[in-house]
């Protein structure tokens, strides 16, 4: 009887291998899913940026440019934990990483505590500073980039025994700046033409220095051309830049001008309305834009019957062109004079050139003629006429190539704007709108068309700005209503208990 029931009980029971090996199967499993999941996460994962200024966010800018990597990128990091910018260009190197899909190596050492290696790489790359540093390898090639490149620093605490406070962070432009120098490898040139009283390059006196620091932060290297000492523009002149010339260009000047144009050069032109330059006019008007002679204004309502009257312009990016996709819609001001310009497309289509506007005046705004005239009627009667027509003050030229982007050919080009002001350093905006049309417009002129875009944005701090009666309504909720709060709650309280 014992023999029949161990048999009877064998067949419908589990053995004690079989749940074990469930486990073990469910176990394995389990820790498969995990791992496969984690991979995943580690390989495909989005970041945001939801603090307020977006300090490590990187610019359109240089997205696209990680994007044209095509060799691996190796970082070194030489920053002791002391420095002040440290945890910012890790934050920073971070972006990048993550940008460059595995493009970027970074690697973290600090001098002062791993000195052996730090030796090796200082001989391998010849570093003979002591400053916080990064080193970039690419394809051979080296750059470095200092601590001080990548921030200004307050020094004012100093007296007081104060260490030096980070003013303002410039991680990324250093950065960005240093991979297109290795990437590119030879700085593209841009002639910048002198001897027509134009503001000057030499650093202390310049008004442009911020212009000049911004482009040459792009691999771009600035060449003073005197047309008058030249029987040619350089050939490895790219393109040419001509700001605000106060006097006109000689027959000579001229000719080398048109000579390079023909030859498909580029040319930024910044005309300062108020100087007589009659020739250099004449050579954008061959080309289908005319610089009227006018100058813009808008009257502007300073109380309930009183107007004042504005010559600085208040105009906005048109997104149609390469130059401008990524200023869209954003509002910039020109200050000082500013003339109009007038597009005749159909006159100059037959020599295959395009036209395109970039930049126009906000409604409201007006051109007038007779801007020398001190008659406050007059004045009001032609802007009430003329206040609805929009207004040109700057536009591209391209002669050849294809209006197709995706098709790159080789053209003559041209950016003219009828303001020369924007640009100078006391006109520079924080925003940085006038930098950035500037860099769109160089960038497309030396056909780097992928380098087009917003520059990093600068930090602002946060302020409030309250109206009399907002602060009269704070003062009632901090005084009255708040205070209120926690009396009612404890008179509720004293009542329950004392019913």
């Amino acid at each position: 009887m014992a023999d029949k029931s161990k048999r009877s009980r064998r067949p419908g029971g589990i053995g004690r291998f079989r749940i074990g090996f469930n486990v073990l199967a469910q176990i394995l499993l389990v820790l498969f899913l995990v791992a496969m999941v984690n991979s995943l996460a580690f390989k495909h994962y989005k970041r945001w940026d939801f603090s307020r200024d977006q300090k490590y966010a990187l610019s359109d800018k240089t997205k696209r440019f990680l994007n044209t990597l095509k060799g691996r990128m190796r970082i070194t990091v030489f920053f002791a934990p002391t420095t002040p910018i440290t945890a910012d260009v890790q934050n920073l190197l971070t972006e990048y990483q993550y940008a460059g899909k595995g493009k970027i190596d970074i690697e973290h050492i600090d001098p002062e505590r791993n000195l052996s290696r730090a030796k090796e790489l200082f001989d391998k790359y010849k570093v003979v500073t002591d400053e916080s540093l990064l080193i970039l390898d690419y394809d051979g090639r080296n750059k470095t980039v200092k601590a001080s490149e990548m921030a200004d620093f307050d020094q004012s605490g100093t007296a007081i025994g104060e260490g030096p406070r980070v003013a303002a962070f410039k991680g990324e432009q250093a950065i960005t700046s240093a991979m297109i120098d290795l990437v590119e490898g030879k700085k593209k040139i841009l002639g910048y033409v002198t001897g027509h009283k134009e503001p000057a390059l030499t650093e202390g006196t310049s008004p442009i220095t911020v212009l000049k620091t911004f482009i040459e932060n792009e691999n771009i290297k600035f060449q003073e051309l005197n047309l008058l000492d030249l029987d040619a523009i350089p050939p490895d002149v790219k393109a040419v830049m001509i700001i605000g010339p106060q006097y006109d260009f000689s027959d000579r000047e001229m000719k080398l001008l048109r000579d390079f144009w023909d030859k498909q050069g580029r040319i930024l032109l910044l005309l300062d309305p108020s100087a007589q330059t009659p020739k250099l006019r004449g050579f954008v008007n061959g080309l289908g834009i005319k610089v009227n002679d006018d100058r813009l204004m808008v009257f502007v309502r300073t109380g309930i019957e009183e107007l004042a009257l504005t010559r600085d312009v208040q105009a906005h990016f048109l997104g149609d062109s390469p130059i401008t996709k990524r200023l869209a819609d954003v509002r910039a001001l020109f200050f000082g004079g500013t003339s109009s310009l007038t597009l005749e497309p159909d006159r100059v289509r037959a020599a295959s050139i395009r036209l395109e506007p970039l930049i126009q005046a906000e409604k409201g705004y007006f051109a007038e003629k007779d801007y020398n005239s001190d008659d406050q009627v007059k004045l009001q009667t032609d802007a009430k006429q003329n206040s609805n027509v929009p207004l040109t003050i700057g536009a591209a030229v391209e002669r050849g190539g294809s209006a197709d982007q995706r098709v790159q050919l080789n053209s003559s080009r041209l950016v003219v704007v009828s303001n020369s002001t924007f640009v100078q350093d006391n006109a520079i905006t924080q925003d940085q709108q006038g930098l950035d049309f500037i860099s769109g417009s160089v960038n497309w002129l030396l056909s780097r068309e992928q380098l087009i875009g917003i520059a990093p944005k600068i930090p602002k701090p946060l302020t409030f700005s309250l109206s009399e009666e907002a602060l009269r309504r704070l003062r009632w909720i901090v005084l009255v209503f708040i205070p209120l709060v926690p009396a009612a709650i404890g008179t509720m309280v004293w009542w329950q208990r004392r019913v």
